[in-house]
């Protein structure tokens, strides 16, 4: 296959679901005059793969929208500093409109995703590619499902110049469950080495979401759950349990190496020093420039998100050996006075202790707006990798603590509280939190903020628990119209896909 074929199949596929454009017409010209007898499918797959980083793996795209929007995470503008003309404050307040540059880019670079993969079925691969392929396509409508709730789609050998069809939320919701079902036998057996492909436990985990959060899709102002929804959440976890494990350590699942982690489940594949994502600039984003490695200053936690967590829970974070010793930085939430690997108090720029304050507004001034807010570190660094600034950590999807937790979560709706509490206990113990002596839907909320935090899913369990118009620290309450996020203006052409209400 020539070396420039993937680029140009991503670059189709991020204008593949828009309207007829005379580019998309040489673009398609282009691929259909090439000689498909030399199509490398396993290539193929590997740039279906790759488009989930663009997507899916950075911190401004769809997890901008799914954490700066929430409870979770503050984007403060920090004098000239991440002002990009209120852009990120719009998320935030939830004040975006259908020009939203993330909003756009997000819808953009997953329908791309969509599209690669659709593409791929055209070409005649064997039925576990094809099964693949179907995966990643079924993984990247979910997401298109859940923020904007109708999903365009094509099929594969569409003439990308005609208008692409869109499913509204049930018979999107129709297609994911019969589309899973049918893949999971042709999908590779979850192990070790097929973490980092479509494997048959990744998709049963979608599955999963797709019957927890059916509901919510279908009317997300008053979810409902269905009994025999959550009853086959619960067989779906149940076909996993003996593979998996909970980490010792929580940072371990995020580190770099983390593939041989005992309890992930689907990851997006990097190689340090050679082939990555952007996992550097996720953690980058949040941290000072004086510390290491140096950042960008930008995002931070909220106080009440931060005092969820028990000063003795792990998830909270603290020292971490080959990171602490190599640059004073912590894992977990940070905040107070920083140092340096031998101990020396860091600065601001101006000179001043570099003292992370809890305290953080959504536009700052003064001396102090270098240090406000409380910063993030997921992702353990790879400081091995950091002068090609291409991390060894691979992206989690899915790992164990997510089924363990919607079983927990589909019990509970079942007003089965005594059995989800036993699963929930059973996370929080291997956490180092205090056992749970009951368990509300509130409080459950409060536990997958703990778990989850920072793993762009935040603003999708806020919704299902009824909680995401609220007011919370520096953000009042907001419109329905906000459950879901406005169709791009750029995708007027397509007349099969009307604006969401409100917008």
């Amino acid at each position: 296959m020539k070396n420039n074929f993937l680029p140009m199949i991503l670059l189709v596929g991020s204008i593949a679901l828009s309207g007829c454009t005379r580019l998309e017409e040489q673009l398609f010209g282009q691929i259909t005059d090439r000689d498909e007898g030399n199509i490398d499918i396993p290539s193929l797959l590997q740039g279906a793969y790759f488009s989930t980083r663009a997507a899916l793996q950075t911190p401004d795209t769809w997890w901008a929208l799914q954490e700066l929007t929430t409870d979770e995470a503050i984007p403060p503008t920090r004098g000239g500093d991440w002002d990009d003309n209120g852009a990120w404050r719009a998320l935030f307040l939830h004040q975006w409109q259908p020009d939203h540059i993330r909003v756009n880019q997000a819808f953009r670079d997953i329908n791309a995703i969509s599209y690669a993969a659709t593409d791929i079925l055209r070409y005649n691969p064997d039925t576990q590619q094809a099964a693949q392929a179907r995966f990643l396509r079924a993984f990247a409508q979910y997401f298109i499902l859940d923020g904007w709730g109708q999903v365009p789609y094509r099929e594969p050998g569409d003439d990308i110049t005609n208008i692409p069809p869109v499913r509204n939320a049930q018979e999107q919701l129709d297609y994911l469950i019969a589309e899973l079902t049918e893949i999971i036998p042709n999908l590779p057996v979850s192990n070790v080495n097929t973490r980092v492909l479509a494997n048959q436990d990744a998709a049963r985990v979608l599955l999963m979401k797709v019957y927890l959060n059916r509901g919510a899709y279908l009317n997300r102002a008053q979810p409902t759950f269905d009994n025999s929804d959550m009853q086959h959440v619960i067989q779906l976890a149940d076909q996993m349990g003996g593979n998996y494990a909970l980490a010792d350590n929580y940072f371990d699942s995020f580190a770099p190496n983390n593939r041989g982690a005992s309890e992930n489940i689907f990851l997006g594949a990097n190689t340090g020093g050679s082939n990555s994502g952007p996992i550097f600039t996720f953690i980058r984003i949040t941290l000072h420039y004086a510390m290491n490695p140096s950042g960008f200053n930008g995002w931070a936690t909220l106080s009440n998100f931060y005092n969820k967590f028990e000063p003795q829970d792990q998830r909270r974070g603290g020292p971490r050996a080959g990171v602490t010793e190599r640059s004073g930085l912590h894992m977990g939430f940070i905040v107070g006075q920083q140092f340096d690997f031998q101990g020396v108090a860091l600065q601001d720029r101006s000179g001043n202790p570099l003292a992370l304050t809890p305290e953080v507004s959504i536009i700052e001034q003064g001396n102090n707006l270098e240090v406000t807010g409380i910063r993030v570190v997921k992702y353990v660094p790879d400081y091995d990798n950091i002068g090609s600034n291409l991390a060894n950590n691979d992206w989690v999807f899915y790992r164990y603590a997510d089924v363990l937790l919607m079983k927990a979560e589909a019990l509970l709706r079942m007003n089965d509280q005594a059995q989800a509490l036993q699963y929930v206990n059973m996370v929080r113990t291997q956490r180092g939190a205090s056992v749970m002596t009951s368990l509300t839907l509130d409080n459950m909320l409060d536990e997958l903020g703990r778990e989850f935090y920072w793993e762009g899913r935040r603003r999708t369990d806020l919704i299902r628990f009824g909680k995401y118009l609220d007011a919370w620290q520096e953000k009042p309450a907001s419109d329905p119209r906000n459950l879901v996020f406005p169709i791009p203006i750029n995708q007027s052409g397509n007349t099969n896909l009307p604006q969401n209400p409100g917008y």
